[in-house]
């Protein structure tokens, strides 16, 4: 794996808001974290590492002890009661109803998806926390398709 390599899923990371990514590759092993806007990449692999690699946009570093790993297998997930548009806030310039780490109850309103014109407010189905948005503002939704994921 290259500079470019890393760096090319880096942005994947930045574009689709993921707050992880890990990839394994023969002996490289690379886990890309991202939390405000920050991206850091841990790699302890036994083959040499990339050398020329800019400061800030990624660095070497270990996850604090705090911030426990999410456990996916647990995850809760919202999904999409109907086909439509998804849209992340009631308008464009409001910020969105939840992001990843929002702590959301049982009917708090999490997104709002258009369909045939009308403005549906889709509801959490359960209490937890969101550790994953699984679609973007604007994106087309399918019936079942899942939204978020709560642990």
């Amino acid at each position: 794996m290259n500079i470019r390599q890393i760096r090319e899923l880096a942005q994947i990371v930045r574009e689709n808001g993921l707050s992880t990514l890990e990839i394994s590759e023969n002996e490289t092993h690379i886990r890309i974290d991202c939390e405000r806007e920050q991206v850091v990449a841990t790699a302890p692999v036994a083959a040499a590492a990339p050398a020329a690699v800019p400061a800030g946009e990624i660095a070497t570093a270990v996850l604090p002890a705090e911030s426990a790993p999410v456990d996916f297998n647990r995850a809760r997930e919202i999904k999409s009661p109907m086909v439509g548009v998804f849209y992340a806030a009631a308008s464009p310039d409001a910020k969105p109803y939840v992001e990843i780490g929002s702590r959301v109850k049982k009917g708090d309103v999490v997104c709002i998806i258009e369909a045939m014109k009308l403005m549906n407010e889709i509801t959490a189905e359960f209490d937890g926390e969101v550790v994953d948005v699984c679609v973007h503002n604007g994106d087309v939704v399918e019936y079942g398709q899942p939204l978020f994921k709560l642990c």
